[in-house]
């Protein structure tokens, strides 16, 4: 179902809408690695993460009458705030279920995005699935799913051409891409770029101690699942398992999977931060984190880190600074 040809054209339509986010270094942080680190600062996107590129493509692609109709989708905060974004820029309605115990930043944006917010009580059993397949029926609203969605997997396999390109132009063309990773569309999108783009370059997802689902799918050979879906601080990447369209293409191109601890993320918020004046999540630090902390695990002379988002509550970001700065 997907191919390097969805992403390009996906790549067309986003151009003059979504930002072309920079490549950043900082020599105090290849100290660390001990090894160059190149970041790519997806928290600079729009609603200040990746997922806008995936919201944006879904969204284009649709036929106007069906545009008109509306949108739905459910997610913790950064896909929600995406599509929310991308159906008010194409003037279509947009519903979105997310749990009670998201961010309060992340639900106050998709508010005042313009979408219709539904909560779900994810720590007491409800499913997003069941409460957004049944709005989508009786609305009759097309439902644009986080990453097991072709269109979606295109949009934010762009972020993979972007960095081919950026990382080229610095001289590395070979080694590690470390994406954070929740159901792997982001991470199987650059895969599929990198594997045109850039084929010595090889993309690893990244996730939180206890929620590594993908790591242990990838392990296995066959899809898992976390046993919970709360209760982390790296919040933007808690999935159930890895997606039916997404698990084949990691499988395919993909090295092993890392884990890192949340005080992992943490301090890589703060030395982000510090040393790169950018603002990142937990869920969006845990690549950085993993390339900073966990080199033993990484090949190459390089690596290169996704910062995925930026949308994190005040009181989170101060404990980080507070204790790592």
């Amino acid at each position: 179902m997907m191919n390097i040809d969805m992403i390009r054209a996906a790549a067309d339509r986003l151009k003059g809408h979504t930002r072309r986010t920079p490549m950043l270094t900082s020599p105090f942080l290849d100290d660390i690695a001990g090894r160059r680190v190149l970041i790519k600062p997806e928290c600079l996107q729009h609603t200040g993460s990746f997922k806008f590129r995936g919201g944006w493509s879904a969204v284009s692609a649709l036929d106007d009458a069906t545009r008109k109709r509306g949108v739905i989708a459910y997610s913790s905060g950064n896909h929600a705030q995406g599509v929310a974004l991308a159906a008010a820029q194409h003037g279509a309605p947009a519903v979105i279920v997310m749990p009670q115990d998201a961010p309060k930043l992340k639900i106050d944006n998709t508010r005042a995005l313009g979408a219709e917010v539904e909560l779900y009580d994810r720590a007491g059993g409800e499913n997003r699935e069941a409460v957004g397949g049944k709005i989508a029926e009786d609305r009759n609203l097309t439902l644009i799913r986080p990453y097991d969605e072709p269109q979606v997997i295109a949009g934010q396999g762009t972020t993979g051409l972007e960095i081919a390109e950026q990382a080229a132009d610095l001289g590395v063309t070979s080694g590690d891409v470390l994406a954070c990773c929740g159901g792997g569309g982001l991470t199987s999108g650059i895969a599929l770029a990198l594997e045109a783009e850039a084929p010595k370059m090889r993309a690893r997802p990244v996730e939180p101690k206890d929620f590594d689902d993908v790591a242990r799918s990838l392990a296995s050979g066959t899809i898992q699942s976390n046993p919970t879906q709360s209760g982390s601080l790296c919040d933007a990447i808690i999935t159930p398992q890895p997606g039916d369209i997404t698990f084949p293409i990691l499988s395919r191109l993909c090295g092993p999977g890392l884990v890192v601890s949340e005080d992992d993320a943490l301090r890589a918020m703060a030395l982000a931060f510090k040393r790169l004046k950018i603002v990142v999540e937990p869920g969006g630090a845990v690549a950085l984190a993993a390339a900073l902390f966990h080199g033993d695990k990484i090949e190459g002379d390089a690596v290169v880190a996704v910062c995925t988002g930026g949308n994190v509550d005040a009181d989170v970001f101060a404990n980080a600074i507070t204790r790592f700065d």
